[in-house]
């Protein structure tokens, strides 16, 4: 990895050391970082190995176990220490990973028979934090066979809105075909592109937002169809990486490309969302894969542009 992009990322991972107490922010995180409002989930939890407040939360529940062995505070004043907001907050995340109570820890600590599972859950989350530079050039010379960069032009597009689970997208999809297919619009000449606005690791899964989206020729007057809407899709430069697999693979490949790819090149992750080309029908695959031509929005890095 670069050196400037893990310089960026320890600034984020400072901060929440500096400032566990107090409410954190993905926004603030971002900004403290100097990496895309809109990727900076994906980019840390791709890096790091965990989300940003899942890490947010590790640090103060380590935090709490300082409090609760080593000083005679009350549960309250730790909770609060800790920025958990509330005695309910902090049990309720305290007993999903250690599977007790904070008051059950300090009895056993009285009673010198604290449980085990205290010191190796804290083991596991005191692993180190997986980014290295370890490997960097060979990552750049594989990754540079399969990345190519694309200048692409604004869309206008029609699209179904999909909220809910991204697995269930065939229905957003099945409304644009039948559309489309009434308005004479057809690959290769008309693209279809997927693009997913939320990330599911943030925004809990009924609430997750799809765009399934056609592209449209100049001056085009469709069909009125109340499900059917509009817009233009910004242009720009692009990292494309050519997906062939079955779609259960396609988070891997996120993971890649932001994970590795992104820290080991000369580009940024822009605020504009990652546009998934649709070049095949995966039920008419002889090996039921599908094919996406997959862009992720760049900007050359130290560009101040898109945060």
């Amino acid at each position: 990895m670069r050196r400037d992009y893990y310089e960026r990322i320890e600034r984020a991972v400072k901060y929440i050391h500096d400032h566990y107490d107090e409410p954190i922010h993905l926004d603030t995180l971002a900004n403290v970082s100097h990496f895309s409002k809109y990727h900076f989930n994906r980019i840390f939890t791709s890096v790091v190995g965990m989300t940003p407040m899942s890490y947010v939360k590790k640090i103060r529940l380590q935090k709490s176990v300082y409090y609760l062995t080593e000083t005679t505070k009350s549960i309250l004043e730790i909770s609060n220490l800790c920025g958990f907001g509330s005695v309910s907050n902090f049990n309720a995340a305290f007993k999903q990973h250690f599977h007790m109570v904070p008051s059950d820890v300090r009895k056993k600590h009285q009673n010198r028979n604290i449980s085990l599972d205290i010191s190796k859950n804290q083991e596991e989350w005191s692993a180190p934090i997986r980014y290295t530079y370890a490997n960097h050039h060979l990552l750049r010379r594989i990754w540079s066979m399969n990345i190519t960069i694309k200048e692409l032009p604004d869309y206008e597009v029609a699209f179904v809105r999909h909220v809910g689970s991204y697995l269930e997208t065939y229905y957003a999809w099945n409304q644009l075909n039948e559309w489309a297919n009434r308005n004479g619009l057809y690959p290769p000449e008309h693209d279809f592109i997927g693009i997913s606005l939320d990330d599911p690791l943030v925004v809990e899964e009924f609430a997750c937002r799809y765009d399934a989206c056609v592209t449209l020729p100049t001056g085009f007057k469709g069909e009125e169809d109340p499900d059917i809407q509009y817009k233009t899709i910004p242009g720009g430069l692009y990292a494309l990486y050519q997906f062939y697999d079955t779609i259960d693979k396609l988070a891997i490949a996120y993971q890649s490309l932001f994970g590795q790819w992104l820290p080991n090149s000369e580009y940024d992750a822009d605020d504009r969302p990652c546009l998934e080309f649709c070049m095949n029908n995966p039920e008419t695959d002889p090996e039921g894969k599908c094919k996406v031509h997959l862009y992720v929005p760049i900007k050359e890095r130290g560009s101040s542009s898109g945060g």
